[in-house]
């Protein structure tokens, strides 16, 4: 996966910590200090929500066994539902923390969002973010969305970008899990950027068997699904390039409450952060779609065997 250029630090005014660039790419907090609020305490533990695909739960017991190595006790409660879910989940104190995508969270905070850019989106997203909330460093693992076809498709209607889309408009089904046909990065920014309308949109699933079957059947032309997904590859599908940059950056980045982001966390999750590479992440999805391993378990094995943890 192609990486983009990490900024040098993000702007104090956004109050955001500043993270720097090491020579790996690797992004870390230079001052590991107390939280921004200045007011988090993690002593009485804290509580980690996912949402409901693979990826998302894996990070949130990866968020567990980093927090746990460090002294703080977790809870997970996984397969929570979409952002439409956790984001109130988390205002209100029914969760804590929460594994995010950049470009995702910002599009669904501020649907005319224009940054792109790593640090812009992380400077972005702490101007949008809901009182009580604040956004970590992000770390170097990404996964972003993409719009698949099987490769007789791409032939057939002679599909390399989503720009070539719309020259057949009205003639092609799109699958995806349902809130995607009123997100900009879906339905919505298809039409808008690209001029993309389709014959139909059937709501499935996030990169998952429902949206993947039916590509497989030929139920559905195009597909949403994550890059980290290794069925991508494994069944030789076309992911369309995106020339107009509809799709943001998607790096890795924890999404907590004020009153648990002290120093023990931001230390913790940093350090997860640093060490978990997009490589790693689409494994450790493998791990658990293909080869029917526990998320838990999977996570826990990472932690130990990368340092983050003696379990």
């Amino acid at each position: 996966m192609n990486r983009r250029t990490l900024l040098g630090g993000l702007a104090a005014a956004a109050s955001v910590p500043a993270l720097a660039a090491c020579s790996s790419g690797i992004t870390s907090l230079d001052q590991q200090g107390g939280s921004v609020s200045g007011g988090g305490s993690s002593k009485k533990g804290v509580t980690i929500g996912t949402a409901n695909f693979t990826e998302n739960q894996v990070l949130g017991y990866l968020y567990a066994a980093a927090l746990e190595a460090a002294g703080v006790k977790t809870s997970v409660r996984p397969n929570l539902g979409t952002r439409e879910i956790l984001i109130p989940a988390l205002k209100s104190g029914d969760i804590d923390l929460l594994p995010e995508y950049q470009g995702a969270l910002l599009h669904y905070l501020d649907t005319k969002a224009k940054a792109t850019e790593e640090g812009e989106m992380q400077n972005a997203l702490a101007m949008v973010l809901p009182a009580g909330l604040q956004i970590l460093p992000y770390g170097m693992a990404e996964d972003s969305d993409a719009f698949a076809v099987t490769r007789e498709t791409a032939k057939k209607y002679k599909l390399k970008s989503l720009a070539d889309l719309a020259k057949h408009n009205g003639k092609l089904i799109i699958g995806a899990a349902p809130e995607v046909k009123k997100r900009q990065v879906g339905a919505v920014g298809l039409k808008d950027v690209y001029g993309v309308e389709f014959k139909e949109f059937k709501s499935l699933d996030s990169s998952g068997p429902l949206v993947k079957g039916a590509l497989k059947k030929g139920d559905v032309d195009v597909a949403n699904l994550f890059t980290t997904d290794t069925d991508i590859a494994g069944n030789d599908w076309v992911v369309l390039t995106d020339p107009k940059n509809l799709v943001p950056g998607q790096h890795i980045v924890p999404l907590i409450a004020d009153r648990k982001a002290d120093s023990t966390v931001r230390k913790a999750l940093a350090r997860l952060g640093n060490a978990l590479t997009t490589e790693d992440l689409t494994e450790l999805n493998r791990l658990v779609d293909k080869d029917k391993k526990d998320p838990e378990d999977v996570a826990n094995d990472y932690a130990r065997r990368h340092g983050i943890s003696k379990k």
